[in-house]
């Protein structure tokens, strides 16, 4: 490294693959700590001897290869390293000062420094206590996708045959004469690669991805107690919600849920490719949905959430990452964190070939909600689509429109509407419909009968 890439580095500051070290002439224990989390994270680079704020201090030059040796023999010690840990180091001279590089690389086993595992969370070092945290981080070294556990006492029987004839259904409308058309129940599932063998165990049986694809409620409870996607309405109250959907179904119900959430509270702009006309709520909305099903880490006990404020669309899931840092479209390798179960969204029609999703989120983001999407893949995915201050009035009526409109459908031609019916009807909680119905109430256009847990309402206007 020559003196001006190590000036673009020190000015970018700390990073999740970057660490600034004071030195005094002897590493510390803190430097060996970061060696550890890059160890277990993606690697990274320490900065001896650099201040938190990028001040370069410099190590005295006699002391140079002193300090490279010290770094050199406690990596390699079997005592304080277990396993030892690989590094590399180099004294590059700056602004008059010697600074030096300790380069770490990323490793395929779980490292600990003196008895504690370290991993590197954004620009800090955290401790692994162990339990969930330390099975997640030996699942991402594994390089194995947690949707391939095999569950060898899940049987086809536990599956609903009915998910299963509508995946089937899909998939021969998309595509007439594919072969899942011909297939029975239990070929499709081997067909889909949802009935594997593991040939480390010898175990044999359906996955977890089968089990989220079509599994009934109770399975995906079993197998996946943590799993559930969270989609918010943050207009008015933005401390807590205006609305809330909490699903934790199969999967392709899932996504139908959380897209007729966004459908009900997004609007949907005009716009033409050629003479023909794109719905870009759709397609974005399918993007940012499919990919929080398909792309997420499932072992992870970390909700899903999907978020619609007057900022735009953000959504955020945990991820088995291989890349950390912003998703660009000019400079982005994509990989598939559940091939199983991308294939099946795929082969129904609810997504399409890798890549794509960040290509059309790129494409279309700016004409539906006025900006381009922010996409930042981590241990926690998260993509935003910013939107422009001058749809906010647009966003905010079309999600009043939606449950007023059922309303005044439920109270036509003299018919009485309660909160439970309206909030089963347009798929809202009881306490957003009760807002509306009251708001309605105010405005004149609905009189209240009844007391507070008894009241049903109906419509003010004469003839009606």
């Amino acid at each position: 490294m020559d003196e001006k890439a190590l000036i673009e580095k020190i000015s970018s500051g700390e990073s999740a693959t970057c660490e600034f070290k004071r030195c005094r002439g002897r590493p510390e224990n803190d430097t060996f700590e970061t060696v550890c989390s890059f160890a277990n994270h993606m690697g990274g680079n320490i900065y001896l001897d650099v201040a938190d704020d990028g001040e370069v201090l410099g190590i005295p030059e006699a002391g140079t290869l002193s300090v490279q040796r010290n770094i050199a023999n406690v990596a390699r010690n079997p005592k304080l390293f277990s396993p030892v840990v690989t590094v590399e180091t180099e004294a590059v001279r700056c602004r008059g000062k010697i600074v030096i590089r300790v380069w770490v690389p990323m490793s395929p086993d779980v490292h600990s420094y003196k008895g504690t595992v370290y991993d590197r969370v954004a620009d800090t070092d955290v401790t692994i206590r162990g339990g969930g945290q330390l099975s997640q981080l030996y699942l991402r070294k594994s390089g194995v996708s947690s949707e391939r556990r095999v569950y060898p006492y899940l049987a086809v029987e536990d599956l609903d045959p009915v998910l299963i004839a509508q995946a089937r259904n899909m998939a021969t409308r998309r595509r007439p004469g594919h072969p899942w058309g011909e297939l029975s129940d239990s070929e499709l599932l081997r067909s889909a690669g949802l009935w594997q063998r593991n040939y480390a165990t010898g175990e044999e049986g359906l996955t977890l991805a089968a089990g989220l694809l079509f599994g009934t409620d109770d399975v995906i409870r079993s197998i996946a107690p943590s799993y559930r996607t969270d989609a918010l309405l943050r207009l008015d109250n933005t401390n807590r919600y205006d609305d809330r959907l909490s699903t934790s179904t199969n999967l392709i119900d899932a996504y139908r849920q959380l897209m007729t959430f966004c459908e009900q509270y997004l609007p949907d702009p005009f716009h033409l490719e050629g003479d023909i006309r794109v719905s870009l709520r759709s397609v974005v909305c399918r993007e940012l949905v499919s990919n929080m099903l398909i792309h997420r880490e499932y072992s992870s006990p970390t909700a899903a959430q999907l978020e619609i404020s007057r900022d735009g669309i953000r959504t955020r899931n945990a991820s088995r990452t291989f890349f950390q840092g912003r998703i660009r479209l000019d400079d982005f390798s994509p990989v598939s964190k559940n091939p199983l179960i991308a294939s099946v969204f795929t082969q129904v029609g609810l997504a399409e070939e890798l890549g794509s999703g960040t290509r059309n989120l790129y494409k279309y983001s700016r004409p539906f909600l006025g900006r381009d999407p922010i996409l930042e893949d981590g241990d926690i995915f998260r993509a935003w689509i910013p939107g422009d201050p001058r749809n906010r009035a647009e966003m905010e009526t079309n999600a009043k429109i939606g449950v007023d409109d059922v309303i005044m459908e439920l109270v036509a031609n003299g018919a009485e509407t309660t909160v439970r019916d309206v909030a089963e009807r347009a798929s809202v909680t009881p306490r957003t419909a009760s807002s509306h119905l009251n708001a309605l109430a105010n405005e004149g256009l609905l009189e209240a009968t009844g007391s507070t847990r008894d009241r049903r309402y109906h419509s003010a206007r004469k003839g009606h």
